[in-house]
């Protein structure tokens, strides 16, 4: 059964005069961020128009068709995921308006059928761009639907083996950070690392990221110890990285641990268990890294990870929770980001709004979480900050950049 979520004109109306204030105060934010990129953080794009059947629209000329594909219907806590999403992308609407655009929500009730389904819907709409859906499989079903149609997808997944041909991945990618983490320990005279990383897909991911990383900076790898996630397993791998580190003098000044919210608590308590020196001995993470807390972990306070500037969220949170009354998964960034990138590249003329060459534009988008690009392969790549965990969360102590240059991040 076809799946699309209507919004009506007297709520649409109600919305804008409600938000016309914050409205203005986000257009004043975003064009503020310095960043220079063309598009969304400075097309002057204000609240959006009229809603019309069929989607969310605006009000006049030509319409530009953006389908949304997300399991709104799915088991458990996905379908909350997805209409958090979706919230998300319409609000991406209110901030950043061309009133040509219309927002088409298509259901993929989370499973590949439904995506395939959902995907025939939306060429048939007339989409020109495809946002969504949030699973691997649901993607791979998609695809080809899109492919042959001729129309873009920028999916959710972080499955790298569906990126490419067509669709573009927005996700934080496994090992996207990674460079940036080691690229800054070394330019803080840091030249020997070591790292503890899980037996785990993720772990050989970010394994192969980090080998590449110290060799572009021109760095040295000491020792990389792989772990088991069980507890007890930790211990061997660690004790083999102290010997290196608590050595006179030590072999190496940083330690990676691209570990997150389930083990890196008992993996921090092994450096003290083992002697290890942590303000001497920098340790170094990814954004896994991020999560609320982590200044209770004491041997991470001094540490450094890549991520996002915090102040792009934190606005974006607030104007979340003032529409819809609730905070947003992390997740829900991406759809906000995506939806605004159709956005700023919708005032192009047909036939040449969302082709691969502005998709992939060498300069970017400035989205929530800051810059971000996306690549020819289908993955995308980000400008982040380095943080410091500090007792009570993080802080910023080397900016994001304003600019996409030749470096990768």
């Amino acid at each position: 059964m076809r799946q699309e979520r209507v919004i009506s004109i007297a709520w649409r109306r109600l919305w804008c005069a409600l938000f016309v204030l914050a409205t203005a105060l986000v257009l004043t934010g975003c064009r503020g961020g310095g960043s220079g990129q063309a598009g969304m953080d400075g097309s002057g794009f204000g609240p959006n128009g009229q809603a019309q059947p069929g989607g969310l629209m605006g009000r006049g000329g030509p319409k530009v068709k953006v389908a949304l594909l997300l399991p709104t219907t799915a088991k458990g806590n996905t379908a909350q995921i997805a209409q958090a999403l979706k919230q998300a992308g319409e609000l991406a609407l209110f901030d950043f308006d061309n009133p040509a655009v219309t927002l088409v929500a298509k259901d993929t009730k989370g499973t590949p059928e439904g995506a395939r389904l959902a995907a025939e819907q939306a060429v048939n709409d007339g989409a020109e761009l495809i946002v969504g859906p949030l699973f691997s499989k649901s993607v791979a079903a998609a695809a080809p639907v899109a492919r042959q149609a001729g129309i873009p997808i920028i999916a959710f997944s972080s499955d790298r083996q569906v990126a490419g041909n067509g669709v573009y991945l927005l996700s934080f990618l496994a090992g996207y950070d990674v460079g940036r983490i080691v690229s800054y320990a070394v330019s803080q005279g840091k030249r020997s690392f070591a790292a503890l990383i899980p037996n785990s897909p993720y772990g050989n991911v970010v394994a192969q990221a980090f080998t590449s990383a110290v060799s572009r900076s021109g760095g040295q790898i000491a020792a990389v110890e792989r772990y088991p996630l069980e507890a007890n397993a930790m211990l061997e791998p660690a004790k083999k990285i102290a010997a290196l580190a608590t050595a006179e003098p030590p072999q190496i000044d940083s330690i990676f641990i691209p570990a997150g919210p389930e083990t890196l608590p008992t993996i921090s308590a092994l450096m003290p268990y083992f002697e290890i020196d942590t303000k001497t001995i920098k340790l170094l993470g990814t954004g896994r890294w991020d999560f609320a807390g982590i200044g209770r972990e004491k041997p991470l306070i001094g540490g450094w990870l890549p991520g996002p500037d915090p102040k792009g969220w934190r606005s974006f949170t607030q104007r979340y929770v003032k529409t819809y009354g609730k905070t947003p998964p992390r997740l829900a960034s991406l759809a906000y980001d995506a939806v605004s990138l159709a956005v700023s590249l919708s005032s192009n003329p047909p036939g040449s709004r969302f082709t691969p060459d502005k998709l992939t534009r060498a300069s970017g988008f400035a989205g929530v979480d800051g810059l971000f690009r996306l690549r020819s392969d289908g993955t995308s790549e980000r400008g982040l900050a380095i943080l410091e965990v500090q007792r009570f969360g993080t802080r910023v102590i080397d900016p994001a950049p304003s600019a996409f240059g030749n470096a990768q991040f």
